[in-house]
């Protein structure tokens, strides 16, 4: 009775064999068609020898290997097949290939010389666990070039690769799966062996599938400068590690009774040293300058390049401040960690902001009539400084200001422009690896630096707003104040002026004591409120049927007197006394100026539905429905002329606002003006009268 390996190998040798014979007779006019018909025809070879070697002894092991090596190589040929057909034979896809086959090649090399010298000679020159730990490197290395491919595929290239991708996904996952259990227990698991031929037998309609869609859709693929730096640093990384594993293997044999001990040392320090070179800035610097420089047409990735600078300032008040950010993205494009700013000032010169990594001198300030600044309104320059030391003359020996010497590395000098206006100068200090600087560093560093310009300037737009809101907020409080000043010199300068004509007189003296006593406890109050402006401490409950009258009682000495109407008491309501004293008493004031002294004034007040209405109402000259909705209640807006300030009006609307209330009010012109005030009852339920 044939054993399953046998049969499941039987039936992968037999639709691969059919999966070659289709792709030959049909599908060879690309690239990829034809890598596909390798990887099939090697994988149905590589099945028959596994299914002979369990069933005759033959061939033996170390050639099984290598046919096992070369099958799993052609499935990732067929992912660089995919790639030189995206880029359609470009000088990229040449150079990627060359890199990624010769590291590929590499490391079967060292596997099948192993294999081989371990046949021929019986000298092992990898352990077991070592050819384990490459073969789990080769399907790392294919799932690492498949997930890119899928990653940087536009979604209507996907569409024409899904099905090869997820074929040759499974199978190299599969070969993951099957070595890394196999390293972890020390023995290859006989069920995932057996069922091997099974599982890439089931892949092979996903390889027809896509056959006969790839016709109708052509591939498209970007890849770019992360994928080829990450695939090289993780071939690079399987080469070192193998490298590593058999200086091991000879440091063992050499150790004698050490050997063991030494072998662990060695290992460890040069997985050290691995460890050190990838986190080091200046190694991954000179590996993607080398990649730049062999595997592309252009030094930068312009979507990445832009993507980071908006991450980088889409927060304004996000720490480390605007300008080192501006600094460390500057300097980052010519692989830099130093430089400094300047920006424009209001007087035309440019003040030192920031540096990251350089000592400022005493002197920072570059004036705006300096000859390098003229230089730079003249030409949009990037100034070499190395060059400059070199040929001054090709500057017009222009004269560096010492607010740059002063700086103890001075390498690149970038102007910033908002717009056609110089905004800014940068300092970039000399960069931790070579760099050649071309037109297209220079491109990208001319339009980086304007995008900055643009962020500054927004940061220093809104920094200045802010400043100019809160001098806002201290010119609104002095208003608000000059305001109450202004009707208290009104009061005391009418008694000054009435003094000569009735100083005889008791009554007018009682009167004088009260109007100074008012205005000594408003000046109080409002000093208390300068100092504590917050108003809800100070809001309690009051009766406002008594403050109404006690309102009309106080405006009675002016023409024409006003009349209440309402109850005489228990209308409570929650406020500030004094304020809704001053609301209430310009909003009667205003009504007397407005009106001649045979009109009337009047204010009513009634309660129901849990609120206390108030009415100010006069049969003055009134106000348009245009002066109502556009300057009423805005403030330094007045019908006074000089005499007035415009902001009593506001002043009232936001305090009865404040106090849950509302203000509203009907005019017409010639006939009057009516002022309403709603309020809420502290006790909502003790009037229930409309």
């Amino acid at each position: 009775m044939l054993e399953f390996g046998v049969v499941s190998h039987l039936a992968a040798a037999g639709v691969y064999s059919v999966l070659a014979g289709f792709t030959a007779c049909r599908y060879l006019r690309r690239g990829t068609d034809r890598a596909l018909f390798l990887a099939a025809s090697l994988t149905a070879l590589w099945a028959i020898a596994i299914v002979a070697q369990t069933l005759w002894g033959w061939p033996e092991f170390a050639l099984r290997y290598v046919i096992e090596l070369a099958r799993n190589s052609a499935w990732i040929l067929v992912l660089f097949a995919l790639i030189r057909d995206a880029r359609d034979h470009s000088l990229f896809s040449r150079r990627l290939l060359l890199f990624a086959s010769g590291a590929l090649l590499t490391i079967l090399a060292v596997l099948i010389v192993s294999a081989l010298t371990g046949w021929a000679l019986d000298i092992n020159l990898l352990s077991a666990r070592a050819m384990l730990f490459a073969q789990l490197a080769i399907s790392l290395l294919g799932i690492s070039v498949l997930e890119q491919i899928w990653r940087n595929a536009s979604a209507y290239g996907r569409s024409s690769i899904r099905y090869l991708c997820f074929g040759i996904t499974g199978v190299f996952l599969y070969e993951f799966l099957l070595y890394a259990d196999a390293l972890l227990f020390n023995r290859m698991a006989s069920g995932l062996w057996d069922a091997r031929g099974a599982v890439n037998a089931l892949l092979t309609p996903l390889f027809a599938v896509n056959l006969i869609n790839a016709r109708r859709q052509p591939v498209q693929l970007q890849l770019s400068r992360t994928f080829v730096f990450h695939a090289g640093t993780l071939v690079f990384a399987g080469i070192y590690l193998l490298i590593v594993a058999i200086g091991g293997y000879y440091v063992r044999l050499a150790g004698g009774e050490w050997g063991e001990g030494l072998q662990v040392v060695f290992i460890a320090a040069f997985v050290l040293l691995f460890v050190l070179l990838m986190a080091s800035s200046w190694f991954r610097a000179r590996v993607m300058m080398f990649v730049s420089q062999n595997f592309f047409d252009y030094k930068y990735d312009y979507r990445d390049e832009w993507l980071k600078m908006t991450e980088t300032f889409s927060n304004l008040n996000e720490d480390p401040p605007l300008p080192e950010r501006a600094i460390r993205t500057l300097a980052g494009l010519v692989e830099s960690r130093t430089g400094a700013l300047w920006l424009r000032d209001d007087e035309g010169h440019f003040s030192f902001q920031a540096s990251v990594g350089l000592v400022p001198p005493k002197h920072t300030q570059i004036d705006g009539d300096a000859e390098l600044t003229a230089f730079f309104r003249e030409r949009e320059w990037i100034l070499d400084m190395d060059e400059y030391s070199v040929d001054p003359v090709r500057y017009n020996l222009l004269e560096i200001p010492d607010a740059i010497l002063g700086f103890n590395d001075q390498w690149l000098i970038i102007p910033l422009y908002l717009g056609r206006e110089l905004y800014g100068i940068a300092l970039v200090g000399s960069p931790y690896t070579r760099v050649e600087l071309n037109w297209e560093n220079f491109d990208l560093i001319r339009v980086v630096g304007r995008q900055l310009s643009n962020f500054l300037a927004q940061a220093d737009a809104q920094s200045r707003l802010s400043r100019a809101l809160q001098f806002e907020a201290v010119n609104k409080a002095s208003a608000f104040m000059v305001h109450d000043l202004k009707t208290l010199i009104a009061q005391l300068s009418l008694l000054v002026s009435n003094a000569p004509k009735h100083r005889d007189n008791p009554q007018f003296i009682d009167d004088m004591i009260a109007t100074t006593d008012h205005a000594v406890n408003k000046m109080s109050r409002l000093v208390e409120h300068i100092r504590q402006p917050e108003t809800a401490e100070r809001e309690t409950e009051l009766d406002v049927a008594a403050l109404a009258q006690q309102v009309v009682d106080q405006r009675g000495n002016q023409e024409p007197a006003p009349v209440y109407e309402g109850p005489l008491s228990n209308v409570i309501v929650r406020a500030d006394p004094q304020q809704l004293q001053n609301v209430l008493s310009h909003l009667v004031q205003n009504a007397q100026d407005a009106t001649r002294r045979d009109g009337e004034v009047s204010l009513t007040l009634k309660a129901g539905s849990g609120a206390a209405v108030l009415f100010v109402q006069d049969t003055g000259d009134g106000m348009s429905e245009t002066f109502i909705r556009d300057s009423l209640f805005r403030p330094f807006q007045s019908t006074k002329g000089l005499t007035g300030m415009g902001i009593g009006a506001y002043q009232a609307q936001e305090y009865v606002k404040q106090i849950g209330g509302a203000m509203d009010v009907t005019s017409e012109p010639g006939v009057g003006s009516c002022f309403t005030i709603r309020l809420p009852l502290a006790s909502p339920d003790a009037h229930s009268e409309p």
